[in-house]
Order: structure tokens, then sequence, then C-alpha cells
């Protein structure tokens, strides 16, 4: 063999060995339609609530009057107290050409909840909130382009790597078995109100996520149930890590025993600081896709959506992650709205998506042959 194929076969990452996968019993589709294009998933939820200008009222309904704690700020409640908003939102990104929408779930386990004293309301939060999403996905679902809704899984407000009092950086505010008790509990809720895929998002502590993981897996064992994983972490700093500490690097290869459909990074700097980070991991990261969805760039309090970015910025953006062919599911977070989904799914339409290795293995010999 010579030297120069010998630099290529190494620089490709070794693929996990192949082990028995039960097929998706949801979305099984997706990977198919995932080969053909990129696919567009929503922007934000929590930025989009906001400009509702929703007082304490709103969050209470008729149901929490009398709760002894202020609830403005809990958004997962509202899909109890103000559904029409959450379904407003969904429909607004579901017709500006989302194929995934994600449910308000991110801070609906037990153990977020407890900020609010209301962790018996969990499961209700999940179910109710994969309900919203899943009409109004099959509001806008047609033979060609199906809809598909993420159960979205957050990370909690608590961490269970890194010790929340600065003089005693043994202590510890969650353990990995609450952890996974309380993603069990969601992603239980998450499936039996109609999600098609779990999305482990805004991952800061690995740990966390691999109690998310853990509980899921359980949760297929126990149900025969087997949905397309997608997981995404956040880098929070120029130094290109997660707040527990790792590269993206080597995220991935903390997480890759999940199988997972697609691994990728949301939230914190925004696109044009996340490129490296999105860079490096479809290097990486050969026998799974790759998403990315960015914030509308810097917070900035003064603006309207809290972000300083307008849709063709962001769009711009994003689609110089497609046209490098870094993409296979591309969208929004924080301060991201409609119109900036709908710049994304047009821009990035123009562009293959990535394929896996394997793919490229397959395409380069069939291209021999031809």
């Amino acid at each position: 063999m010579s030297s120069s194929a010998t630099s290529a076969s190494s620089s490709v990452p070794a693929a996990l060995p192949p082990v028995e996968r039960r097929p998706y019993t949801r979305a099984a589709e997706l990977p198919e339609i995932m080969r053909q294009r990129i696919v567009v998933l929503d922007g934000a939820m929590g930025t989009m609530i906001q400009q509702y200008k929703l007082g304490e009222a709103d969050y209470r309904g008729s149901r929490f009057t009398e709760h002894h704690k202020d609830l403005k700020g809990n958004n997962e409640l509202l899909q109890l107290t103000r559904p029409d908003v959450i379904r407003e939102i969904h429909e607004g990104y579901l017709a500006a050409g989302a194929d995934l929408i994600e449910t308000n779930t991110f801070g609906a386990t037990t153990v977020a909840q407890d900020d609010y004293d209301l962790p018996e309301l969990a499961y209700e939060m999940n179910l109710e909130g994969a309900r919203l999403a899943k009409v109004a996905a099959l509001k806008y679902s047609t033979p060609d382009k199906p809809r598909f809704v993420a159960g979205a899984i957050g990370p909690t407000p608590k961490t269970a790597s890194i010790s929340p009092d600065v003089n005693d950086p043994g202590a510890r505010n969650v353990d990995f078995d609450a952890l996974q008790q309380a993603y069990y509990e969601q992603a239980k809720a998450l499936l039996e109100g109609g999600s098609d895929v779990f999305l482990v998002e805004t991952i800061f502590d690995t740990l966390n996520a691999k109690a998310a993981i853990f509980a899921i897996d359980q949760l297929f064992e126990d149900t025969g149930e087997r949905l397309p994983i997608i997981i995404s972490g956040t880098v929070t700093d120029a130094s290109g890590r997660i707040l527990s500490g790792q590269t993206v690097s080597a995220f991935w290869h903390s997480v890759r025993h999940a199988h997972p459909i697609a691994i990728g990074l949301n939230c914190a700097l925004g696109a044009a600081l996340m490129r490296p980070y999105i860079e490096e991991l479809s290097k990486v990261a050969g026998d799974t896709y790759i998403s990315c969805y960015p914030n509308a760039g810097l917070p900035n309090p003064m603006s309207d959506t809290g972000f300083d970015e307008t849709p063709p910025v962001t769009g711009a953006l994003v689609e110089d992650f497609a046209k490098a062919g870094f993409l296979n599911i591309a969208g929004g977070c924080c301060g991201t709205t409609p119109a900036h989904i709908a710049e994304i799914a047009k821009r990035v339409s123009a562009y293959k998506p990535r394929c896996l290795h394997d793919e490229g293995v397959r395409g380069f010999l069939s291209g021999l042959a031809a």
C-alpha cells in the first residue's frame, strides 16, 4: 500500500464494531430523508415566548392561582395554561419549512421543576408538550414532506460533574441516579405524547447527558420502541470545550455508544464563533450525521429577540456550513424566529447533505465501477 493511501485511510476515524440494533419504530423514514437533503430543525422557543409579553397571570391560568411561588418564566407550564401560544409557535416554524419541531419541554424534568415546587407536574408537561407538537406536525405533514416531533430533553439546572461550592470541589447537588430517574420519566411521557425523535440538547455536562442516554436506553428496553436520538452539546467559550471540560472530539467519543442518528452543537456562541467546532465534529464523527442550530449571534438585551443577528445574517452563516459540507440538520437556537428558519431552509436547500464516511466510500467505489 502506498504511503498516501495509508495516510488517507488513517485520517478516517474507525467505526464502532457492528452491533445488533432494533429498527426504528418511529421516524423510520428519517435516515433516508437525511441522505437525500439537509433536514431543517425549528428555532427558539424561549425567546419566542418572550415576544408574547406574558405576565404572571398567563403562567398561572385558572389552575395555579393559589400556587405559593412566582411562576412567570416557567415556560413548560404554558402547555397547561396557554397552549394556544405554544401551538402558534410550533405552527409558525412549520410554515417556515421546519421538518423537525421541538417540544416545549427543555426544563420539564422533576429536577428543573423543583425550582418552582412543581416536580409532580413534569410528566404532564411532557405529555401535553408532545401532544401539542404532534398535532401541529400532523397538520403540516404531506406525503412529500413529513414533519417530525423531537422530544426536547434539556440539561437540567444541576450538574453531576461540577461542584456548586467553590470551597468544596467534591460537593454535588445532584447525582446520576436522580438524573436518570428524572430523564426516564420525561422520556416516557414524551414517547406517550407522540414524539418521533429524542433530542438530548444543550449539553454542558457529559455526565448529565449519559444519564439521559441511559434512561432512554432503559425506556427502549421496557417498551420495545426505538426512536432516533439526536445529541447536541454546547461549547461555552472560545476554548472549544463544553462546561465540564471536554473538547467536542472528546464529547463525541463519550456519547457515540448511544448510536445517535446525529451529533451536533447548539446555543452558546452563535454560528460565526461556532464554525471551527462544528467543522471538527464533522471530521471526527464519521459514522453519524451532524446537526447545528446556533443562536442568532451574541446576546443583546436591546434587541426585540434578545440577539443581534437578522435572518439574512444567520442564514448566510449556516449556508456557509452547508456549502462546506458540514451539515445534515440545520436550525436555530436562542433569538431565532420563523423568519430565521425560513431563511435557513431556503439557503441550505441548494446544497447536498454531508455523507457518512461509509457512504462516501460506497459512492467513490460506484464511481470507479461506472
